[in-house]
Order: C-alpha cells, then sequence, then structure tokens
C-alpha cells in the first residue's frame, strides 16, 4: 500500500540529541525518489551501540534534510518520532548502524569534544543507508548488496559512494614515551627503567614506587585507580621498547662515587699526616728544650749541687743516666677495656687493678682483678661496686684491706685474704679519691666530687666522724695523700693534702679532731693531681696545659712551714717549686703521676704518662734530667713502683694491660 508523503513525513523518525553520549556522530536523511534502488550495505560492528526505528519505504524520502548531529550512548536506544501521532501498527524496524572498528580506540574511556569542527561548508559526510531488516533481500550476501549498488536505480541515478571512515580520537597519554608521574623519558637501565603494573600502565620504576609508597595501604594505579602494591611492580625487559639510552649517564655517576671515594680517602690522609707532623713539631720541641737544658748545664759546670741540697741524691745516680728500667712481663687484664687504677698489695705479693666485669650480664658492675706476681696466670676477680672505681689505697700494717672510692657514693673495705668486701660506708656523694691515715690505720678519708672531704673510723660502721668542707670552690677532690709526722726541721706537720681541679689544700692534723685548712700557692684552675713522697716531705704536682703554658707539666715542690709572724698565731704551712718536668701536649685522661725513692739510695725519680706519644718518661728528681722514655701500645692511666724480694720494678698500666719494668 502506497503513503502519500504527509504520512511519510509524518511517520518518520527524528533525531533526538543526548546530553551525556561520549560519541558523537553525524548523520543525514537519506534522499531519492520513489524509484530509486535500495543500496544494501554490510554490517559492522559498533565501537556504541544505538537503534533506531524506521516505517517501511523510508529509504526514499522526498526531500533532502539538513544533517543532524546525534550523541550515542554506551547502551541501547530506542527514538520515536515526537511528531507521530499513532505508534505505527507494523513491527517496529530496527537498524544497526556502526563507525568503522578503527573509529574509537578500545583503551580511551574519554568522551569526544562537542566542538569538533564540522566539514568545511556547514554538512557533515552522509552515512550509508542501511536496508530494513524485515525487508527484501535482507539475507543477501555483502557481494550482491555492492552488485546492487553499482547498478543503481531505473531513473539512472549515480551509485551509492562506500562509507566514509569515521577520524579517530587522539590518545591523551602522550606519545607513550614518557613516564605519566615525572614526565621523564624512560630508560633502558638504571633506577627509571620502565615498569608496569598488574593493568597494564607503564611508569618508571622509582616513580610508581614512590608513588604506591606514598599511598601506604590505599595505593592504586595514577592511571586507572585500580588497587595496587609494591609487589605487583613488574620491570619489563623488551628490546623494541623505546628508552632512552643513560648508559653514559650512569657510567658517569659511577666515576663521580669513586672520584668521591679517592677524596675522602685523601682527605682522611691529609689529616693523619698532619697529626703526624703534629706530633714530630712536639718532639722537636721537646728536643730542643732537653739541649738548651744540657748546654745550660755543661755552661753551669755542676750548678745542680743546690738542687740536691732540697732533694738528696747519691753520688752513683749518674751511672742510671740511661735507661735504667728494663721490660720484664705484660698482663693483659681486661680484653673489652676499661682499667683505670694499679695498686701493689706486699703482703699477698699481688697487684689489684681495676676493671669492669667481663660478665655483666650475670654479675654486673666493677671490682678489681688480683694478679700474682710470683706467676701472672693467675689471677682472680673480686666484684666490689656497681660503678666506676676512681681510686685503690692499701694501709701500711699489711693486713691485707683494700681501700676503694667508687662513683656509685660508697667507700668499701674489702679483705684480700677472703676476697670479700668487710665494710661498707654510703658518703651520698660519688668519690673520687681515698687514702689511710698514716699516723692512725683506724682512719680513713674519702674525697667527694663537691670538694668536702669526709673523715671514717672503721670501728664505727653507721656514718662519717667528721667532714672537712672546702675553702672557695666545690671542685672534684681527684687526689688525696696523707704525709706524717716526721722530726723534720723544714717541715714536722702531719695532715692530709687534698688536691682538686682547682687547687689544693693541706689539712694540718693538730689533735685526733681537729685540722686546720692551709691553702697552697698553687696555679688556679689547672691541676690534675697531686702525689707526695714522704721521705723527703716533697709533692708533685701536675698542671694541665693551657693558654699560658701549652705543654702539661709536672711539677716537684718542697714542703715548707712558714715561720711564726704574730704572738698568738701559729706557723703556717705551704709549699716552694724546685723542679719542672715538662710532658706533653695534652692530659685528657687525668694520668695518676708518681713520685718515689729511687732503688738502691739513687734519688727520688719523677714519672709521668705522655698521652700524644703514648710512653712514661721518667726523670733524675734532683736534677730534672730525663733518665728514660718507655713506649707503650696505649696511652698510660696509672704508674705503681713497688719491690718483690729485694728487687725494683715499675708498675704502668693502660685500660687493657699492665706492665711490669724492672730496674736494672
Amino acid at each position: 500500500m502506497e503513503l502519500d508523503p504527509l504520512q511519510r513525513s509524518a511517520a518518520a523518525p527524528s533525531i533526538m540529541s543526548d546530553s551525556g553520549s561520549s560519541t558523537e556522530v553525524d548523520e543525514e536523511d537519506d534522499a531519492g525518489g520513489e524509484g530509486e534502488a535500495r543500496v544494501a550495505v554490510p554490517l559492522t560492528l559498533p565501537a556504541t551501540w544505538a537503534f533506531s526505528q524506521r516505517r517501511a519505504g523510508q529509504g526514499s524520502a522526498a526531500t533532502q534534510s539538513s544533517p543532524v548531529r546525534r550523541r550515542l550512548r554506551h547502551a541501547i536506544r530506542v527514538h520515536y518520532s515526537s511528531q507521530t501521532a499513532t505508534l505505527p501498527r507494523g513491527f517496529p524496524n530496527f537498524v544497526l548502524r556502526a563507525p568503522a572498528a578503527a573509529a574509537v580506540q578500545p583503551s580511551s574511556s574519554t568522551e569526544a569534544s562537542e566542538s569538533d569542527e564540522e566539514e568545511p561548508g556547514g554538512v557533515a559526510p552522509a552515512p550509508p543507508a542501511h536496508p530494513r531488516l524485515d525487508g527484501p533481500g535482507e539475507n543477501a550476501p555483502p557481494d550482491a548488496a555492492a552488485d546492487g549498488q553499482r547498478e543503481g536505480g531505473d531513473d539512472g541515478a549515480p551509485a551509492a559512494q562506500p562509507p566514509p571512515a569515521v577520524p579517530t580520537f587522539q590518545s591523551e597519554e602522550g606519545d607513550g614515551n614518557t613516564c605519566s608521574i615525572c614526565f621523564e623519558a624512560w630508560t633502558a637501565v638504571g633506577d627509571h627503567r620502565v615498569a608496569a603494573l598488574r593493568c597494564g600502565h607503564l611508569f618508571g620504576f622509582t616513580c610508581i614506587q614512590k608513588w604506591l609508597a606514598s599511598q601506604r595501604a590505599a595505593a592504586k594505579c595514577p592511571q586507572c585507580n585500580k588497587k595496587a602494591k609494591r609487589s605487583d611492580i613488574v620491570m619489563l625487559y623488551t628490546p623494541k621498547l623505546k628508552a632512552v639510552d643513560n648508559s653514559h649517564h650512569e657510567s658517569l655517576k659511577r666515576a663521580l662515587e669513586e672520584e668521591q671515594s679517592r677524596r675522602r680517602k685523601a682527605e682522611l690522609e691529609s689529616a693523619q699526616c698532619k697529626l703526624k707532623l703534629q706530633m714530630i713539631t712536639t718532639k722537636y720541641g721537646q728536643a730542643q728544650q732537653e739541649l738548651q737544658e744540657i748546654r745550660a748545664q755543661m755552661a753551669q759546670g755542676g750548678g745542680a749541687t743546690a738542687a740536691s741540697a732540697a732533694v738528696p741524691a747519691s753520688s752513683s745516680s749518674s751511672s742510671h743516666l740511661m735507661a735504667p728500667y728494663k721490660y720484664s712481663q705484660a698482663v693483659v687484664v681486661s680484653a673489652n677495656g676499661g682499667c683505670r687504677v694499679v695498686a701493689h698489695c706486699e703482703a699477698l705479693n699481688c697487684l689489684l687493678v681495676s676493671q669492669p666485669s667481663a660478665r655483666a650480664v650475670l654479675l654486673p658492675g666493677w671490682g678489681v682483678k688480683k694478679v700474682s706476681l710470683h706467676n701472672s696466670r693467675h689471677s682472680q676477680y673480686i666484684p666490689i661496686h656497681s660503678a666506676h672505681i676512681r681510686a685503690l689505697s692499701f694501709n701500711r700494717q699489711n693486713d691485707g684491706l683494700l681501700l676503694s672510692a667508687s662513683l656509685d657514693s660508697t667507700l668499701k673495705i674489702t679483705s684480700m685474704p677472703s676476697n670479700a668486701v668487710v665494710q661498707t660506708y654510703n658518703a651520698g656523694k660519688p668519690v673520687w679519691s681515698c687514702c689511710w691515715c698514716l699516723d692512725k690505720p683506724n682512719y680513713v678519708y674519702a674525697g667527694l666530687n663537691n670538694g668536702s672531704v669526709l673523715l671514717y673510723d672503721i670501728r664505727d660502721t653507721s656514718t662519717h666522724v667528721q667532714e672537712l668542707q672546702p675553702l672557695r670552690s666545690r671542685a672534684p677532690v681527684v687526689s688525696l695523700c696523707y704525709v706524717p709526722r716526721a722530726a723534720s726541721s723544714a717541715f714536722p706537720c702531719g695532715g692530709l693534702i687534698a688536691g682538686t681541679l682547682e687547687g689544693g689544700v693541706f689539712w694540718e692534723q693538730l689533735d685526733d679532731n681537729t685540722y686546720k685548712p692551709h691553702s697552697l700557692p698553687l696555679e688556679a684552675g689547672g691541676c690534675t693531681g697531686i702525689q707526695v713522697e714522704t721521705e723527703s716531705r716533697h709533692c708533685l704536682v701536675t698542671y694541665r696545659a693551657g693558654r699560658l703554658n701549652p705543654m702539661v707539666r709536672c711539677v716537684l715542690m718542697a714542703l715548707t712551714r712558714t715561720p711564726q709572724q704574730d704572738a698568738g698565731e701559729p706557723p703556717g704551712c705551704s709549699c716552694s717549686p724546685v723542679q719542672t718536668f715538662s710532658v706533653g701536649p695534652c692530659c685528657k685522661l687525668l694520668t695518676k703521676n708518681a713520685i718515689f725513692p729511687g732503688p738502691h739510695g739513687s734519688g727520688a725519680l719523677v714519672c709521668a704518662g705522655n698521652e700524644a706519644t703514648r710512653c712514661t718518661m721518667v726523670w733524675e728528681a734532683s736534677s730534672g734530667a730525663l733518665l728514660q722514655k718507655i713506649p707503650s701500645d696505649l696511652p698510660v692511666l696509672d704508674i705503681s713502683p713497688f719491690a718483690v724480694n729485694g728487687e725494683h720494678f715499675l708498675g704502668t698500666l693502660t685500660e687493657k694491660i699492665v706492665k711490669l719494668y724492672k730496674w736494672k
């Protein structure tokens, strides 16, 4: 049944614009007369789907309409004509329409821009006509449809043109040669080599690693937002991948690192050479000073006689001027270090060396190791304190009682025959030094870190008997030495010499409970210790290096008693310098030096440790001549002279080893 043009126009479906579409296609209505032959076009698979409804005979339109732009959704949509009053009675005609297969990239989900430029003239190319599904020739093969298209209509109309290709969409991800995180080119090797996630997107290895690490548990792919983790990163090894060849850059980087390593090594060697040069310069200065002293003595022609009057010396001392001590043996006390002080026990003929416990887990704290002088292999550790031991002292009664001072604020008395602590005193402050009273063996002294000196009676186990308050400063008492009373016209007094970091005080003992302080004329702020030689009534004061004196000095001073000035005031006590010994440039470890009578009446000797050169220096006290330099592996911390069976020894202690030297 034929329909008039008015009915055909009313029944024609209209194209509705959809603003939410993701793809946009231009379409023209078919134009042609009624006698025009229908052209069959082969079906193609679409990238986006759409269905439209047409009535029978719509392919022959009377007039050609202008192109209408329509959006197609990723879904099935049916558009009915808004001008049709009633729905068609026949079966709806669905036409499958699709652009070319290469029209839309499969991996792109981006909408095409609505402002795409149209063809010149404002008319888009017309898509091919599509056959009805229920019309004749619906099952015709593509070749037959193409033949019918070439034959044309009865009125000699030209054949329909093949469908034009829909322009492809441009990718928004760039040319595929750069990382989408840092926008830098991938490399074939190195940290920025190409890597992929499980979703397939490519990134630089370091970039995607940092990206996932920054997001932690909520890590996602930067492009598709799929969940990802660091174990999903896979480095790609493909020869077809276009990557920047950075092998030259990596080689330069390695060369730079090697150059920096060589530079650091050269700087270290330079620092070591500077240190060696400084040590050589120091030795040269000492040699120059010794040479000047020798020249002065030679010019004076025996000018050492005046000094020998203050310090008694034997005429046979000149025979011992060259290397009087010879190496005997070395005993390893602590392999881990930590030794600080050493003392000799005449009753047991052994050395006591302080050290930390070798089994700190089972037996923590500090104690002493008892080393036998008959057989150095026989040694025994005795635990005493819970903190560092600062001083050790034996009394003259040879009863084997060891007095020890520790930073754990205790003063303890230990019996060496039984290896047990027999008395403990709590001083309330860290104890830096201690000594026995040589006039009254029942009294002991403890020097505290606040400058006070506590007097204890070993018969009273409760608390201290008396406290000697400091005169001026409250610096720690680094040394305590008792000077016994003697029938000497120069210094007959007895008392305690307390050496602090700020100076020294002599506490003269007038009676059992009365002590009179006498401030000694020492240099302020440089004293590190005072040792006393009781027979000659001399003391050795050690000064650290300072601005005025760049060298560590040991000054031998004679204790003197000043005459009485007023009738009601007793005479005072003081000291005067006799000899000065230059030790070295530094004194950081507070080495305990020593002054003691020389063997076989050879005069007093002075021993001091040089931390810079790691040696023990031995001088003759009367003349100030340097007798010997005893080398050591480590800086010397303490010096202890002693005698065994008529033979004289000198013990030097480092933090690990005690070495014994025998007098020739």
